[in-house]
């Protein structure tokens, strides 16, 4: 029987999501809890890979069970009293047994959070940032990544990734009342630091540094030296994952982050 498990993560403490030999990551923390808890070893696959320090607004990923839950959702309740406090899942749902958590994903919305001044209260959960940013501009520069569909450019060195192709369907920056920036971007995938490195680049725009017109030709150039340093890990959650309807929908409940 394969579930489908619905959480969300602070990414502060964890070397990212995937297990590792050494190091604490959300994946090992949450089969930990998911073993004792069921009496039985339990492997988890995840929707996709978060880095060192990146956070979770919205996660999925599957295991699986030779014996149905009796009660998905008092399983959730009780899985929460063994997870740390920087861990909380929202719900488990049964699902095909052929679901798989990345690979039928159709699209991954990543968040990133800048904060104009300085903030005690946000501190490890956004980049403060103190200088004046020109976001009109930075908007003109985000826009053009939806012309491309090679991103080379942002693509971590040594990633062995089998291609860099990746479909942007929005890219966008917006200001709230309380003064944070934040940087909405969806595709179909992404590449390992690929938002960080697309961030660093665009607040380089934002202060000056580039015109948009160069950021067209940083961007086209597939050429990874020409992008900016990524943006902190701070900042950066993935926001939302989707799925075909007829396969799984996200639950109503489901964590949103109420500050920003």
């Amino acid at each position: 029987m394969r579930y489908f498990i619905e959480l969300s993560y602070n990414g502060r403490n964890y070397f990212g999501w995937q297990r590792q030999p050494k190091g604490e990551t959300v994946q090992g923390t949450l089969e930990e809890a998911l073993t004792i808890l069921l009496r039985r070893p339990v492997g988890t696959t995840g929707a996709g890979r978060t880095d060192t320090g990146v956070h979770a607004a919205y996660y999925v990923a599957h295991f699986d069970l030779d014996e149905p839950l009796s009660d998905p959702q008092h399983t959730a309740y009780k899985l929460n009293a063994l997870l740390p406090n920087d861990i909380a899942v929202s719900n488990i749902t049964p699902v095909a047994d052929g679901a798989h958590a990345r690979f039928d994903a159709l699209e991954r919305e990543y968040r990133y959070f800048i904060e104009l001044h300085k903030n005690p209260f946000t501190r490890g959960c956004v980049w403060q940032y103190y200088r004046t940013l020109d976001i009109e501009r930075m908007n003109r520069a985000a826009a053009l990544l939806l012309e491309y569909d090679d991103f080379t450019t942002f693509a971590k060195l040594n990633s062995n990734n089998r291609t860099n192709i990746c479909r942007i369907s929005q890219a966008e920056w917006s200001l709230s009342r309380q003064g944070v920036l934040c940087f909405r971007i969806r595709a179909d995938r992404f590449l390992r630091n690929m938002v960080r490195a697309v961030v660093g680049t665009l607040v380089d725009v934002g202060r000056g540094r580039y015109d948009v017109g160069e950021f067209r030709s940083i961007v086209g150039s597939r050429d990874l030296s020409r992008a900016s340093g990524g943006a902190p890990a701070e900042g950066l959650y993935l926001w939302d994952v989707s799925y075909p309807a007829a396969l799984f929908r996200r639950s109503e409940d489901a964590a949103r982050l109420p500050l920003l």
